[in-house]
């Protein structure tokens, strides 16, 4: 049983907006997006004034709840806010959420010692904020969703994970209706720690809005950024059936392991290309078929050579739209993904592309990295990729809604 798969309702919480319109105008005017972390040469993309209980209401187990599962909760209870979905409806619901570590290790343990930790000052159920699974605890007592559930760690492919696993979920006929998405935040001392010993970060003394480009010969690593984002993907028939809004298909996924290095990419490129070629067969497209894609596009050294290669060997003369939404949003970890995922969808809702601004010498010339607004009239199919790592590679195949 094949069954055709769309997207019926978003809800987003990121650094350009809440909302489709506000994420549109962020990526047309070309505000500064990064802001000074505090920490020597480190900038990030936060989410400004940010409070959970503008979403939730007074939630008393909110304060289990780490920064990027609050953002998880957040956009989750938007999207089903407007979903339209029945309380009987909620309960058959499925959901898929993308989930990372709590790197906030600083803020929450203010005491470590020879290898043991002080309880004072500790909550009770602190332990809470360390689990994976909390964000979707949360979700289904704030929105009464009941049905099959999967918390995936993919790492930086988490979300776009989540949405595969629903997609295919609610294709194959296991559920009518499934949530999927993901919220994340490393921007804390632990998370500015980890990566920047792992020289994944980009330094720099004044703000690099005007320079910071993914795919640039002069690349020198990522900037954080935090946020998060939900879809529910529902069934084509039974959205037709109850009148509801449709923003996209989901037509094709894939996901495959590299097996090479715990942090760096295989840079063959040879297992990323695999989830994104199990994506097109799945859709039953060709590359040729793809109008534009979604890159990875983390600014790192190997990413960005591993990831141009790829589309090299994937599209050869075929010269889709290449965008890297972390130009503008920085580098979500696990909900990299389901934030991209939203502004592309906010930027076709609007006719356009978002651009990589600052691209000026790109490490491969043959491909069509777009570097200023675009007309988005002739996009239809668009391949998102996310890579983390691990070598967890996640393909994700959205087509446009035209009715």
């Amino acid at each position: 049983m094949r069954r055709r798969v769309v997207v019926t309702s978003m809800g987003v919480v990121s650094s350009l907006g809440t909302t489709p319109e506000e994420i549109a105008d962020r990526l047309e005017d070309g505000a500064p997006r990064f802001t000074f972390t505090g920490d020597e040469g480190l900038w990030a993309a936060p989410v400004k004034e940010f409070d959970l209980k503008a979403y939730t209401g007074r939630f008393k187990a909110g304060r289990y709840l780490n920064r990027g599962a609050q953002f998880s909760v957040a956009s989750a209870v938007m999207a089903m806010e407007a979903s339209g979905l029945s309380e009987r409806e909620r309960e058959d619901t499925g959901l898929f959420c993308g989930s990372g570590p709590n790197f906030d290790v600083g803020s929450e343990f203010t005491e470590v010692g020879e290898g043991k930790i002080s309880s004072e000052g500790l909550a009770a159920l602190w332990m809470l904020k360390f689990l994976p699974n909390t964000a979707a605890s949360a979700i289904s007592r704030l929105t009464g969703i009941h049905g099959e559930n999967h918390t995936c760690g993919s790492a930086c492919a988490a979300s776009l994970t989540a949405l595969g696993e629903a997609f295919r979920k609610v294709k194959d006929g296991y559920l009518d209706t499934a949530l999927a998405g993901g919220g994340d935040s490393r921007i804390n001392g632990g998370g500015l720690l980890a990566y920047d010993m792992a020289r994944a970060l980009h330094r720099s003394e004044g703000d690099p809005s005007s320079f910071f480009a993914p795919f640039d010969a002069r690349r020198r690593g990522f900037l954080p950024g935090e946020g998060g984002a939900f879809f529910l993907l529902e069934a084509l028939d039974h959205a037709l059936e109850r009148g509801a809004d449709i923003y996209a298909e989901v037509v094709g996924f894939g996901s495959s392991l590299d097996g090479y290095n715990m942090t760096a990419p295989d840079p063959s490129g040879v297992w990323a290309e695999k989830a994104v070629r199990l994506a097109l067969d799945e859709a039953f497209l060709l590359p040729s078929d793809v109008d534009a894609v979604s890159a990875h596009g983390t600014a790192t050294q190997l990413n960005d050579a591993m990831e141009s290669a790829l589309f090299g060997r994937l599209f050869g003369h075929h010269r889709p739209a290449v965008v890297a939404p972390k130009a503008w949003l920085g580098h979500l970890a696990s909900a990299c993904g389901a934030v991209e995922l939203a502004v592309m969808l906010a930027a076709l809702k609007r006719g356009v592309l978002p651009s990589n601004p600052n691209l000026k010498e790109p490490v491969d010339g043959n491909h069509d990295f777009v570097t200023r607004g675009r007309d988005a009239a002739g996009i239809s199919t668009i391949l998102l990729e996310n890579f983390g790592f691990g070598g967890q590679n996640s393909a994700l195949v959205v087509r446009r809604w035209k009715g």
